[in-house]
C-alpha cells in the first residue's frame, strides 16, 4: 500500500489541511456530495447563516482525516481502515491542477 498524504482537518478545516498534503501542479478534487455531513452542521448552516465554506473551513462537516493513496489502491485502502474500525469513504480524487489551485469542492 502507498500512502501518498495525509491530512488531520482540524482548525482551517478543508481549504487549509488538504493542499499541505497535495504536491504542486495537483490539487484534491472533493467530492461534496460524497461527504457525509450529518443534520446537526445542516443546522448550524441554516440557524447560523454560516457560508459553505465557512462550514467546510470551520467544522469539517465530520471528516477528520484524509489519506491519499493511488486510485488503483482505493479498495484495499478502505478495506483495511474498515477492517480496523474505521468508518472510511471515498470523498474525491487527486488531479492535475489548471490554475494552481490545491483543493476544489464541487
Amino acid at each position: 500500500m502507498q500512502v501518498k498524504g495525509i491530512s488531520h482537518i482540524t482548525g482551517g478545516g478543508f481549504y487549509e489541511n488538504i493542499p499541505r498534503s497535495i504536491p504542486d501542479g495537483l490539487c484534491a478534487k472533493i467530492q461534496k456530495d460524497s461527504v457525509r455531513i450529518l443534520p446537526i452542521f445542516s443546522l448550524i448552516q441554516e440557524r447560523g447563516g454560516i457560508s459553505e465554506h465557512d462550514m467546510f473551513n470551520t467544522f469539517n462537516m465530520g471528516v477528520g482525516m484524509s489519506i491519499v493513496v493511488p486510485a488503483a489502491q482505493a479498495d484495499e485502502a478502505l478495506g483495511i481502515l474498515k477492517t480496523e474500525g474505521e468508518d472510511a469513504y471515498i470523498i474525491g480524487e487527486i488531479v492535475r491542477s489548471s490554475d494552481g489551485e490545491k483543493i476544489e469542492l464541487c
